[in-house]
Protein backbone atom coordinates (compact mmCIF):
# COMPACT_ATOMS: atom_id res chain seq x y z
CA UNK A 1 0.00 0.00 0.00
CA UNK A 2 2.78 2.75 1.05
CA UNK A 3 4.33 1.35 -2.48
CA UNK A 4 1.56 1.92 -4.38
CA UNK A 5 1.29 5.87 -2.73
CA UNK A 6 4.24 6.64 -3.59
CA UNK A 7 4.34 5.88 -6.98
CA UNK A 8 0.76 7.87 -7.35
CA UNK A 9 2.51 10.90 -5.48
CA UNK A 10 5.94 10.21 -8.17
CA UNK A 11 4.15 10.43 -11.66
CA UNK A 12 1.15 12.83 -10.44
CA UNK A 13 3.79 15.39 -8.58
CA UNK A 14 7.29 14.85 -8.58
CA UNK A 15 7.53 13.55 -12.37
CA UNK A 16 5.70 17.05 -13.73
CA UNK A 17 7.24 19.24 -11.72
CA UNK A 18 11.12 17.49 -13.02
CA UNK A 19 9.85 18.21 -16.61
CA UNK A 20 8.96 21.43 -15.51
CA UNK A 21 12.66 22.61 -14.08
CA UNK A 22 14.21 21.00 -17.11
CA UNK A 23 12.22 23.01 -19.92
CA UNK A 24 12.59 26.12 -17.85
CA UNK A 25 16.45 25.03 -17.58
CA UNK A 26 17.14 24.47 -21.05
CA UNK A 27 14.87 27.80 -22.03
CA UNK A 28 17.05 29.90 -19.83
CA UNK A 29 20.09 28.52 -21.26
CA UNK A 30 19.16 29.45 -24.85
CA UNK A 31 18.40 33.18 -24.16
CA UNK A 32 20.13 35.32 -26.63
CA UNK A 33 20.60 39.00 -27.45
CA UNK A 34 17.52 40.46 -28.83
CA UNK A 35 14.96 38.03 -27.61
CA UNK A 36 11.90 39.05 -25.29
CA UNK A 37 11.87 37.98 -21.82
CA UNK A 38 9.57 38.21 -18.90
CA UNK A 39 10.75 38.31 -15.44
CA UNK A 40 9.24 36.54 -12.34
CA UNK A 41 8.01 40.02 -11.31
CA UNK A 42 6.37 40.54 -14.39
CA UNK A 43 8.75 42.84 -16.19
CA UNK A 44 8.75 42.76 -19.88
CA UNK A 45 11.98 44.04 -21.75
CA UNK A 46 14.76 42.85 -24.95
CA UNK A 47 17.98 41.39 -23.51
CA UNK A 48 20.88 43.74 -24.56
CA UNK A 49 23.68 41.88 -23.37
CA UNK A 50 24.27 38.21 -21.91
CA UNK A 51 26.95 39.41 -19.10
CA UNK A 52 27.71 35.72 -18.19
CA UNK A 53 26.21 32.32 -17.72
CA UNK A 54 24.36 33.45 -14.70
CA UNK A 55 23.26 36.99 -15.55
CA UNK A 56 21.92 38.99 -18.63
CA UNK A 57 21.61 42.92 -19.39
CA UNK A 58 17.45 43.51 -19.95
CA UNK A 59 16.14 46.70 -21.59
CA UNK A 60 12.78 47.84 -19.98
CA UNK A 61 12.33 51.15 -21.53
CA UNK A 62 14.00 53.25 -23.31
CA UNK A 63 18.02 53.69 -21.97
CA UNK A 64 16.54 51.74 -18.99
CA UNK A 65 19.02 48.78 -18.38
CA UNK A 66 19.07 46.41 -15.63
CA UNK A 67 21.30 43.51 -14.69
CA UNK A 68 19.31 40.20 -14.25
CA UNK A 69 19.98 36.87 -12.89
CA UNK A 70 18.56 34.62 -15.23
CA UNK A 71 17.28 32.03 -13.23
CA UNK A 72 14.69 34.78 -12.40
CA UNK A 73 13.18 34.88 -16.10
CA UNK A 74 9.98 33.75 -15.94
CA UNK A 75 9.19 33.10 -19.82
CA UNK A 76 11.67 33.86 -22.93
CA UNK A 77 9.50 35.08 -26.19
CA UNK A 78 11.23 34.59 -29.28
CA UNK A 79 12.59 37.62 -31.74
CA UNK A 80 10.56 36.87 -34.59
CA UNK A 81 6.81 35.99 -32.21
CA UNK A 82 4.73 38.96 -32.81
CA UNK A 83 2.16 39.08 -30.42
CA UNK A 84 -1.12 37.89 -32.11
CA UNK A 85 -4.35 40.14 -31.96
CA UNK A 86 -7.40 38.87 -30.93
CA UNK A 87 -10.38 37.84 -32.62
CA UNK A 88 -12.11 41.57 -34.36
CA UNK A 89 -9.37 43.58 -33.19
CA UNK A 90 -8.55 43.81 -36.90
CA UNK A 91 -12.21 45.27 -37.39
CA UNK A 92 -12.23 47.70 -33.75
CA UNK A 93 -8.93 48.81 -35.17
CA UNK A 94 -10.38 49.95 -38.65
CA UNK A 95 -13.11 51.84 -37.26
CA UNK A 96 -10.80 53.43 -34.90
CA UNK A 97 -8.87 54.97 -38.08
CA UNK A 98 -12.04 55.52 -40.26
CA UNK A 99 -13.24 57.54 -36.72
CA UNK A 100 -10.73 59.08 -36.35
CA UNK A 101 -10.06 60.04 -40.47
CA UNK A 102 -13.28 61.57 -39.98
CA UNK A 103 -12.96 63.65 -37.29
CA UNK A 104 -9.75 65.37 -38.72
CA UNK A 105 -12.27 66.65 -41.41
CA UNK A 106 -14.84 67.86 -39.31
CA UNK A 107 -15.26 71.31 -38.47
CA UNK A 108 -13.84 71.40 -34.37
CA UNK A 109 -17.38 72.07 -32.46
CA UNK A 110 -18.19 74.49 -30.33
CA UNK A 111 -18.25 73.70 -26.77
CA UNK A 112 -20.04 76.75 -25.44
CA UNK A 113 -23.65 75.40 -24.52
CA UNK A 114 -26.33 77.80 -26.11
CA UNK A 115 -27.82 80.34 -23.35
CA UNK A 116 -24.10 82.01 -22.92
CA UNK A 117 -22.75 79.57 -20.18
Amino acid sequence: MLALMFAVFYFLLIRPQQKRQKEHKAMIEAVRRGDTVVTSGGMIGKITKVIDENEVQVELAESVRVRIIKSTLADVRGKSEPAAPAKGDKDKKAKAEKSDANAANDEPANDKAPGGK
